[in-house]
């Protein structure tokens, strides 16, 4: 009471100013309290808030891992690539810059427009690409005339190189830039726009052993995002080193032999299903993707109607023709159906049903046994065999083989192939299986379809008695220490049960195809070494209003129309070690077509191993 009796003598004026002194106290007091707490209490929080406004995280490509042969010699690596960008917070008047930087690269203004434009969603402090991968010299005449073009930076990043060019291009496989559908997937949340990742084959499948890790660089920035200084440097990880079970020299040999054909050649290890050499033509050159490929070059791609992209060894689906007839005469042995010595007229023609199935020779082969029918491809005893047999047991024995279903190829874009049977086509149109479709079915025609892949497992199997082998394309990964991270081992799928006789027969007369008179693989014989092997030439469907049609001026087939050549091959004969499958689409003729590539290509698979013998030696 004694308070508030001197408070209401004291003037109206001291009063007030008591007031607002003990207001103003309270004030400073709270304003000390917070810079307490935001100074001792809350300071490790408001300090890495501080240092994330300043600062920036800027990370930068890795090289990809190289890739090499079985012997270690390098087939993709990477190469340095000039990069002309800008940071467009330097950038006052980007008309003026435009104009003079357009002339030093070559470029019209409205192109650099338009990649500013589309640069613009990134971050202020990440530079926008106005060209890439461009010439030294055009890299060092922008550097010359730097003082003009404020902003203007030459960058250097990791490119794809591909050392061989096409060569096993489809095996390889290509880059290309990330999309966005790519990007929301948990497989690439380590990625951002712009990145360069495998598209397909190799470089896809083993994407997370090629692809390193990247570097990083912290910035610092001013409040507009503008570079101020670098305070520290990560530097990236290359990516693991693959080894591939091809060997280079025999893969130029199949590049060469097969030269501008279209088709595919693979050749395979009989003992470990490993992935000697593969190309599929026309072929393709990856380095087109690695820098980023234009709408033109694309659309020459796309647009050629060999299909360049699509790698016919695993995916190019083929009529077996004769090629097929191999599996006859295992399944028909095996089932009792002819014995090795039992023999056949062919008189040129096949008669069931009232329809007429000619051989290729019109005048025939006359009595026939298995050797006989397998050396000189007579069509009549296969028809006769195989309609003996009946579809679905000859279907069983192809799938033994690994016919009509995916070989276990490693990386994508196997098709299956086609074996029928009768319930396949009742599912598939509701018909009944006929007798003369048996018929075709046995000389690989008709409904019967299968990849150069597959008839190379199947022909690899029958040179080594039975055992059907998973392709294998990578022999190992290493990481650049040495460390082993992955070393696949040969698969052996199943075993295929034929008597020692029944595989001696068949591999009797495949040695008979190439090397004894008549035989129709004659153009695959080598002096030094015993070949066997198979002829094949297998039909393209076509309307006779076009064979009518549509003949060149010489009377001939149109290309398109002409039949596929095939020749399938082990070698040695006695103790095989490779096996080759060549098709060439159109060639017409298996022995004079595909028989000399095959010839080529064993004949150089054997020349390397002697000179790998004597340098052993030496």
């Amino acid at each position: 009471m004694g308070l508030d009796l001197r408070w209401r003598k004291l003037p109206a004026v001291q009063q007030r100013f008591f007031f607002y002194s003990v207001v103003a106290a309270l004030v400073f007091l709270l304003l000390l309290l917070r810079l307490w707490y935001l100074q001792v209490i809350n300071y490790e929080e408001l300090q890495d808030r501080s240092v994330r406004n300043r600062t920036r995280i800027l990370s930068f490509a890795a090289p990809r891992g190289p890739i090499f042969d079985r012997n270690g010699v390098l087939l993709v690596d990477n190469r340095p690539s000039f990069q002309i960008s800008v940071m467009r917070q330097d950038v006052e008047n980007r008309g003026l810059l435009f104009a003079r930087l357009a002339p030093l690269l070559d470029i019209e203004v409205s192109e650099l427009e338009l990649r500013w434009q589309e640069g613009k969603r990134f971050p202020a402090y990440r530079p926008i690409s106005l060209a890439w991968d461009v010439r030294r010299e055009i890299m060092e005449r922008v550097q010359e005339h730097s003082v003009d073009l404020p902003g203007v930076l030459t960058e250097v990043r990791p490119v794809r190189d591909y050392l061989e060019h096409g060569s096993a291009a489809h095996l390889i496989g290509y880059l290309g830039e990330i999309t966005e559908a790519e990007l929301k997937s948990e497989t690439f949340d380590q990625y951002r726009a712009g990145d360069f990742i495998g598209k397909t084959a190799l470089e896809r499948t083993y994407e997370s052993y090629l692809r390193g890790e990247k570097g990083q660089r912290l910035i610092e920035v001013d409040v507009r995002g503008k570079l101020l200084r670098q305070l520290q440097v990560e530097p990236s990880q290359p990516g693991n080193k693959i080894y591939l079970t091809l060997d280079r020299e025999l893969q130029r040999a199949a590049d060469e032999a097969f030269g501008d054909k279209t088709g595919a050649v693979v050749a395979l290890d009989v003992k470990t299903g490993e992935i000697l050499a593969m190309a599929s033509r026309p072929t393709f050159n990856p380095a087109l993707f690695a820098k980023g490929i234009t709408g033109d070059e694309w659309r020459v791609l796309a647009l050629d109607n060999r299909h360049p992209l699509q790698n016919k060894v695993i995916s190019g689906q083929y009529p077996p023709g004769s090629t097929f007839k191999m599996v006859v005469a295992l399944a028909a042995l095996r089932d009792g159906v002819i014995g090795t010595k039992k023999t056949i007229n062919c008189e040129g023609d096949f008669l069931i049903g009232g329809s007429r199935y000619r051989c290729w020779k019109k005048r025939g082969h006359g009595e026939t046994n298995l050797n006989k029918a397998l050396r000189e491809s007579c069509d009549v005893w296969f028809y006769n065999v195989g309609l003996k047999l009946g579809i679905d047991k000859l279907s069983k024995a192809a799938k033994e083989f690994g016919l009509g279903s995916p070989t276990g190829y490693p990386l994508p874009g196997e098709r299956s192939g086609l074996m029928p049977s009768q319930e396949w086509k009742r599912q598939r149109y509701n018909k009944p299986w006929y007798a003369g479709e048996t018929v075709i079915a046995s000389i690989g025609q008709g409904f019967v379809l299968a990849t150069p892949m597959q008839l190379a497992v199947m022909m690899a199997a029958i040179a080594n008695d039975g055992k059907v082998l998973k392709p294998q394309v990578v022999r190992k990964i290493e990481d650049w220490e040495g460390h082993l991270l992955l070393q696949p081992e040969p698969e052996v799928l199943r075993q295929i049960n034929y008597s020692p006789e029944t595989w001696k027969a068949v591999q009797g007369g495949l040695v008979a195809v190439v090397n004894e008179p008549h035989g129709t693989g004659h153009a695959g014989r080598l002096d030094d070494v015993l070949v066997a092997g198979k002829t094949g030439t297998s039909q393209v469907v076509r309307r006779k209003s076009d064979e009518e049609e549509e003949l060149d001026k010489d009377g001939n087939i149109p290309y398109r129309f002409r039949p596929h050549a095939l020749f399938v091959a082990y070698a040695p004969a006695a103790q095989p070690e490779i096996a080759v499958v060549v098709v060439v689409e159109h060639g017409q003729s298996g022995g004079r077509a595909a028989g000399p590539i095959a010839k080529r290509i064993i004949q150089r698979y054997m020349e390397l191993k002697e000179q790998t013998q004597q340098e052993l030696k030496e």
